[in-house]
This record gives structure tokens, sequence and C-alpha cells, in this order.
């Protein structure tokens, strides 16, 4: 009995390491101008049902969100619907301003660029029945500090739901169709904000997010979609059908809800590798990736409020990594090539999409589980993610 009983413990004991020891889901894709090729296809993406992942597979990407969500804003800077440096106040109908730099207009290119003086003070995530306008009159919306057009980098998530109610307010467009319209169907992806308006079968194949411990994070979906694709506030019905556009650009995630396979993830990279041609006008794709902002060891601080030398160059929702700098530790590949793209993290999961423009070579890629104080590598970057890089050179 003694000897049953001390199995017993010993087996409850190991439980947390069994859910531990599981691999995380890993995914890498590189392509170059004309070809995409899977590298890595490691893990499960749904430990539930013991599915294994595949390159075919959507996640949600995290931060890479607002690299697409720039490319609708310049498509629609392309059609002439918008301008990157015309007062965004004259697309909502109503004055935006920061409260204590009342005579600087914010415009698109400020808030692309993470220099509009917006912070994540209040909040980003603004449900179905508030709006923008509401949300940015809180005073924590602002850094008091600096303001637009300052010399200034600081790392915003609210940046974007504003971009995308600009969107709404020029287009009459709801956010998630509007995307569809501009970037997703134009570059033949299957993907979708906050899976609207992706089908059941692309729900299927969802990618599940665990946290470091084994517990679900996100998009454990079961094989269908969400009841309602949107947060709502407490009370209220999920009533899309009366959401007015340009109200709230926060429902459908612009800054990190898109979900894309690595396949699709890589498309956009070839794409990016042409120099946008057939996609972008000439002129759009030089606004995109021209650093609006260089880091200077002391002009801006990352998501945690910091200068850690993570973000040191960035253009309209796109980051440049390795271009050098005093202070700057961007280079998670470590081989001194500068390239363009976006990082992304959120619900345990890392993800990049990097690209050399020069050979037109990139990588696409995410893994799970990482915890989130995991370890940095060489870089500032996660010891995770460099991992991941490396395995691809040995590929």
């Amino acid at each position: 009995m003694r000897r049953a009983l001390r199995f017993l413990t010993a087996l409850l004991l190991l439980a947390p390491i069994m859910v531990r020891a599981e691999p995380p889901a890993t995914v890498a894709v590189s392509f170059d101008r004309h070809t995409v090729r899977p590298v890595l296809a490691e893990g499960l993406a749904d430990r539930a049902t013991s599915r294994a992942v595949t390159a075919d597979d959507p996640v949600r990407i995290a931060s890479i969100s607002k690299l697409v969500t720039a490319l609708g804003v310049m498509r629609l800077v392309d059609q002439g619907r918008l301008d990157l440096d015309r007062d965004v106040s004259d697309y909502l109908g109503w004055q935006l301003r920061h409260p204590a730099f009342r005579e600087r207009p914010i415009t698109l290119r400020l808030l692309l660029s993470h220099r509009s003086g917006l912070t994540d003070g209040a909040d980003y995530i603004i449900p179905l029945g508030e709006t923008v306008r509401q949300r940015l009159a809180d005073p924590r919306a602002w850094d008091p500090a600096h303001g637009p057009g300052d010399d200034w980098f600081h790392y915003t998530n609210l940046n974007f739901p504003v971009v995308a109610s600009v969107m709404e307010a020029a287009t009459g467009e709801r956010f998630d169709r509007l995307m569809q319209r501009l970037v997703l169907r134009p570059l033949r992806l299957s993907a979708c904000y906050n899976w609207s308006p992706c089908d059941a079968a692309t729900a299927a194949r969802a990618v599940v997010l665990y946290r470091a411990d084994g517990s679900v994070a996100r998009d454990d979906l079961r094989g269908e979609l969400p009841a309602c694709p949107v947060v709502v506030m407490e009370g209220r019905p999920c009533d899309l059908d009366a959401y007015v556009p340009g109200w709230n650009g926060a429902l459908f995630s612009p800054q990190g809800g898109l979900r894309i396979s690595m396949k699709d993830l890589a498309r956009i990279g070839q794409m990016l590798a042409r120099g946008g041609r057939g996609f972008l006008a000439e002129r759009s794709f030089a606004a995109l990736t021209t650093p609006q902002w260089r880091f200077t060891g002391q002009n801006g601080i990352g998501e945690n409020g910091e200068p850690d030398g993570f973000f040191c160059a960035y253009g309209l929702g796109l980051q440049l990594i390795g271009t050098g700098g005093a202070g700057c530790h961007d280079d998670p590949f470590g081989d001194g090539l500068p390239r363009l793209g976006h990082p992304g993290e959120a619900y345990a999961l890392r993800s990049g999409l990097w690209l050399d423009p020069k050979s037109g070579r990139g990588v696409a890629f995410f893994t799970t589980a990482v915890p989130d104080d995991a370890a940095k590598g060489k870089s500032a970057f996660t010891a995770a993610e460099e991992a991941v890089l490396a395995r691809m050179r040995g590929r």
C-alpha cells in the first residue's frame, strides 16, 4: 500500500513537468523572390487532438499584424483616399489632439511610426459599445512629456486602432472587410483579422497558443469559429450590423489580431522582397520602408518602457534591424546584415517576418510556449527566437 501511495505521489509531482515537456509548436519558412520553402514544422497545433502543426496552419501572428495593416494604409494612399501627412481629424470627423500639445496635428505618418504621443496606459482593447474617441479622452492614453512629431519613439499598440478608425472613416468600410479587399485577397492569402471572415475549415486548422506551463492562452477553437469575433461591453449584444465604421477601429485587433499561416506570411515577404511591385506604388513602398525614426541611445522606448536596443529603426508599421548604431542589439541573426520586417510577441508566441532587401531572401516563423520572462539571446531578441533562426541556417 505504501509503495502504491509513493508511486501515485511521484506521478502527481511529475504531472506539471510532463505538461511542460510537450515540445512547443514551431514553424519556419524560408523564401526568396520566387520560391517559398517550409523548413521547420514541429510540435502540436492542438494538444487535445494531437494534431501536428504545419506551415499551412493559421496562427495569431501578434504584432506582425501592424505591418499588414500598414500595407492597407499604403494601398489607400495609392488610391488617393488617404494622405500620410494630413491631420487625421479631417477623416475622423472630430478633432484628435494630444492634450498637452493641442497645436500639433496628428497624422498617419506619426501613428504608423509610433511618434504620435500616444501610450498604452489606457489600454488598446476597446470593446464594441465604446468608441476610440471615448478611450482617447482618458489622460492615461497620452505621454505628457512627448508630443506628436517629437524625435521620440514610444512603441504603442493603441496607435493602430486609431489608424484602423481612420481607414474605416475614409472608406465607410469595416476594418476586417476592408483588409480583405485591400490586402489579403489581392495577395491571394487565406488570412483574416480576429477570424472574420475566415471559414470553419480554416478555423479547424488553427494553432492553439499555449503558455509555458501548458495552459491555453488563445485560440482553442475546437474546430469552430468564435460566436463573436470582437470584444463586447458587458451586458451588450454582439451586434456588428449596427456598428458605424470609424467609431472603433480596435474591434478587429489591427495591432495583433491577424491569423495567417507561415506560407502565406512568406508570400507577403516575397511582395516586399520585390519592392512592392504590382501591389504598391514605388513611392509608397519607399515611404513604408524608409526609417522615420532612428535610435540615438536616448530618444525612445520599447513596449517594456525601456530603451533596450530592441527598436533601433522604424518605418511605417515596419521595423528595420541590423542597421547598427549606439546601444543597438537588434540582430537576432548575428550576421550583421540589415533586414526589414516586423516581430510579434503575445500569448506566449514569438514570431518574425524578416528579409534582406538586397538578396530578396527572408524567413517567416513562429514558436510558442515562450515564457514572459524568457531569457535574451545574444541580441535583444529571445534565445528562443535566435534558436529557430540558427536551426534554419543549418537546413
